[in-house]
């Protein structure tokens, strides 16, 4: 029994590595994929496994990253480390608006919308809405395609849409990449800056869930959580290396066209069973 929970928690991991950077949704496949790979623990304790082990993909982040990321290296300028507190204050102001909403209507949120029907609509819109956004800059230049020209009001801007996400089946990356492409930055000014807010909102929410829940785990779940969460953090390296390769030559309209037939597939799925 053990060891087929354990085998759970790696795929589990693997689809959380995967599907946290790329615009397509992971709690929305989370609950889905929980639909055929029930992991034999209370809802308690799997409603925070799903958010706690995106810590695995937030580690990945920080090790490719660190260099860019850390003010405080002595190889650095001063002014490549007046550059790095800019771009982490930026980072501050746009984490506030999701989690201040996320903080006040958490049990709320997942009370009214954390169902497959939330999950298939919001696959199917955002699927929409990035096929449109991206024929529409088709032959627009970007605005900000350095993230040192990214002022703060445009990390505000991109904050806002980030609360979007709180929304299951939207995506975090998803909304935030989006937003960021309509008020004008490069698509990889736009997944750097997805990645990077990532941080903070992640840790803030996992950290959240451990309280709620109390850290009150059985030995098994324990277990589950750590490799579910080192698993994540593999192949999220692997996922976010692949997705910045992939905007060099490709705009995101792939992903938009894979959340709009997903998301009939799952609206048909549960039409069916129900």
């Amino acid at each position: 029994m053990a060891f087929i929970e354990i085998i759970k928690a790696i795929i589990l991991g693997i689809i959380e590595g995967i599907t946290e950077w790329l615009p397509i949704s992971s709690t929305g496949h989370m609950i889905i994929v929980d639909e055929f790979l029930k992991l034999n623990a209370s809802e308690e304790f799997k409603e925070m496994f799903f958010v706690v082990i995106q810590l695995g993909a937030i580690l990945a982040v920080v090790l490719l990253y660190f260099n860019k990321l850390n003010p405080f290296s002595t190889k650095k300028t001063s002014r490549e480390k007046i550059d790095i507190w800019n771009l982490w204050f930026k980072v501050v102001v746009a984490t506030i608006p999701a989690a201040i909403i996320g903080f006040l209507f958490d049990d709320l949120l997942n009370e009214l919308f954390y169902n497959y029907k939330t999950v298939a609509i919001m696959l199917i819109v955002y699927g929409v809405l990035f096929i449109i956004v991206e024929n529409r800059n088709r032959y627009r230049k970007p605005l900000v395609k350095d993230l040192k020209d990214l002022t703060y009001k445009i990390a505000l801007y991109i904050g806002l849409f980030q609360v979007l996400a709180l929304i299951p089946g939207t995506s975090r990356s998803g909304a935030t990449i989006l937003g960021a492409m309509i008020v004008g930055t490069s698509r990889k000014v736009a997944a750097e800056f997805t990645f990077f807010l990532a941080i903070p909102v992640m840790f803030g929410a996992s950290l959240l869930k451990l309280v709620k829940f109390g850290l009150a785990f059985a030995g098994l779940e324990l277990m589950i959580l750590l490799v579910g969460t080192l698993v994540s953090f593999l192949v999220s390296i692997v996922a976010i290396k692949f997705l910045l390769r992939y905007i060099k030559r490709n705009d995101f309209k792939a992903f938009g066209y894979y959340r709009v037939v997903l998301g009939l597939i799952v609206i048909l799925y549960f039409a069916l069973i129900n």
